[in-house]
């Protein structure tokens, strides 16, 4: 089984390493970054770069695919198409999974794979996956058909082990989840708009999604 995660300048860290640490221990998996050319990409801070250790074309066909999200300035030059689109539709012909964290899905609704689908992205972008043809829900890890996707950045922890769960039962994604002891105990109940303080909700709606994540 091999798990492609893909990179592109600006993406978030977070959003990648989620669920690289919660699907890369499924049997059998060879979990592989890929960019469109091999080597260092760096996040949307620019100061942590992941090895994207093969191309796109060195890897047309994987059974699982993840698409880290990214603030607009790192997703939008990716929308109206290119290698990275073009890769997602080549792959997703033979992929089992096809799946996203954040604006990661936008990149999805942009290659048209989500079309008439229901997804999830971060809050700030749920609207513009209107724009592609998909239904989106504010759900925090959402399936339709092979199709995952995962709300903001931390959401890609809870589906990478919803998916794992699917894939080899409930005992190994367990096992996954004590071995990297998640388990959420947030010092502050603000981790939704319908939770966080109205006027820092109000600010982001205002601002949108900052030029890094998650907002300084």
């Amino acid at each position: 089984m091999q798990i492609a995660v893909a990179l592109y300048p600006g993406f978030t860290a977070l959003d990648a390493i989620g669920p690289y640490e919660t699907l890369s221990p499924l049997p059998g998996a060879e979990t592989v970054f890929v960019a469109e050319q091999a080597g260092p990409v760096r996040n949307d801070r620019g100061n942590l770069a992941l090895v994207a250790e093969k191309s796109f074309a060195e890897v047309p066909r994987p059974d699982i695919v993840i698409v880290p999200g990214a603030p607009p300035v790192a997703v939008e030059p990716h929308l109206g198409g290119g290698p990275l689109l073009d890769w997602l539709r080549t792959a997703d012909v033979a992929t089992t999974w096809t799946t996203s964290v954040c604006t990661g899905s936008l990149l999805l609704g942009a290659a048209g794979l989500l079309k008439g689908r229901r997804a999830t992205s971060h809050w700030l972008s749920l609207d513009h996956l209107a724009t592609f043809g998909v239904t989106p829900t504010g759900d925090r890890v959402v399936f339709d058909h092979k199709y995952v996707t995962a709300a903001g950045v931390s959401s890609g922890i809870d589906m990478g082990l919803t998916l794992a769960g699917m894939i080899a039962g409930d005992r190994h994604a367990q096992a996954v989840q004590l071995l990297i002891e998640y388990d959420p105990q947030p010092p502050y109940d603000a981790g939704s708009p319908d939770k966080a303080p109205a006027d820092l909700v109000e600010h982001f709606r205002t601002q949108g999604l900052p030029s890094s994540s998650p907002a300084r």
